[in-house]
């Protein structure tokens, strides 16, 4: 009986999917209304735990205050099914396959890489796996027609296509991090529907703590990232060092010791990663304050930063709040 409503669900779910694809490919708008993406994400664990291998462990995690987004919930379940799929693919051994959602207020420096999407509250959902990574040089490819990464005939390449460009009419966006043998995280964000929830949310937002000339070092090696990162320090009344890598960072941290409060150092990095650079920043002043940054939130990625003597993780994409914050808390007490 537990299979055939399984079956069922399955069945009926499928079915409007098939529609939602010829729909969506006639760029035809399907219904959309105000949707709780709690009930969908419990929906799918509800499947997945039926029909995915045993060897792959399924967890969610979901606040309670969870707002609304306006759009179609069978499109929507599809990005999620879609993505899960990947998931459990890029684990034929077995792992550890995460979903998670919460709420998020984004600023214009939150999107200054996103054109077109709009400062508000948005619902971020994360589907995040244990499994073999995609290789930095097939990151940029992933979301073109036709691309895989999969052996010939088990996969159609359609799948993270179709995902993306779901989001996008949602007014959505999309990240993925990767690291090969240690796992991938895509995550998606979409307009939260205005409500009394997400107006006193933006009301009471408390003001963003500011520097005070202190002097911060950045490590990414995304050219972008560093821009950025350095024009809101800046705006926010810090002094910025960049580094592209970890060699770049040690010679800027020799030559400015004393100078630099706090480094924030991005963990997957080539050539010289994140760990490497803060054990050799460590050698030359065993003091600095270090926030690490990664885009994998698993538990083995936790304490590979834990292990570093990090002061802070934080995970990207970071927001211009939550980056402020970690400076304030790591700066406390100087």
């Amino acid at each position: 009986m537990k299979w055939l409503k399984t079956i069922e669900t399955s069945v009926k779910r499928g079915t409007g999917m098939i529609k939602q694809v010829l729909t969506f490919a006639r760029g035809v708008e399907g219904e959309r209304c105000a949707i709780q993406v709690r009930h969908l994400i419990a929906e799918l664990e509800k499947i997945m735990q039926d029909t995915f291998p045993r060897s792959i462990q399924i967890g969610t995690h979901l606040p309670k205050d969870l707002w609304t987004i306006i759009g179609d919930s069978t499109q929507l379940y599809q990005v999620l099914l879609n993505l899960s799929v990947n998931a459990r693919d890029a684990m034929p051994d077995g792992g550890r396959l995460q979903i998670e959602a919460g709420n998020l207020l984004l600023d214009e420096p939150d999107l200054m890489r996103r054109p077109g999407a709009k400062p508000g509250p948005y619902v971020v959902l994360s589907v995040s796996d244990t499994g073999t990574g995609i290789p930095p040089h097939a990151i940029d490819k992933i979301f073109d027609p036709f691309f895989t990464t999969k052996e010939a005939g088990k996969g159609t390449g359609l799948g993270l296509s179709t995902a993306m460009g779901i989001v996008k009419s949602h007014g959505g966006f999309m990240n993925v991090y990767s690291e090969v043998g240690k796992g991938t995280q895509f995550m998606f964000y979409l307009p939260a529907e205005e409500t009394a929830s997400t107006r006193r949310a933006e009301e009471e937002r408390p003001e963003l703590p500011k520097g005070n000339g202190e002097f911060v070092l950045v490590v990414d090696d995304e050219g972008t990232i560093l821009e950025m990162t350095k024009a809101t320090l800046e705006t926010y009344g810090y002094r910025v060092l960049t580094a592209k890598d970890g060699t770049e960072a040690l010679a800027s941290c020799a030559q400015h010791r004393k100078a630099i409060s706090v480094v924030v150092t991005d963990m997957m990095m080539p050539f010289m990663d994140g760990p490497a650079t803060i054990r050799a920043l460590r050698k030359l002043d065993p003091a600095i304050k270090v926030i690490a940054v990664s885009g994998l939130t698993g538990n083995k990625n936790r304490a590979g930063v834990a292990d570093t003597g990090s002061t802070l993780f934080l995970q990207k994409p970071y927001t211009t709040e939550q980056l402020l914050h970690a400076l304030h808390e790591t700066l406390k007490g100087d």
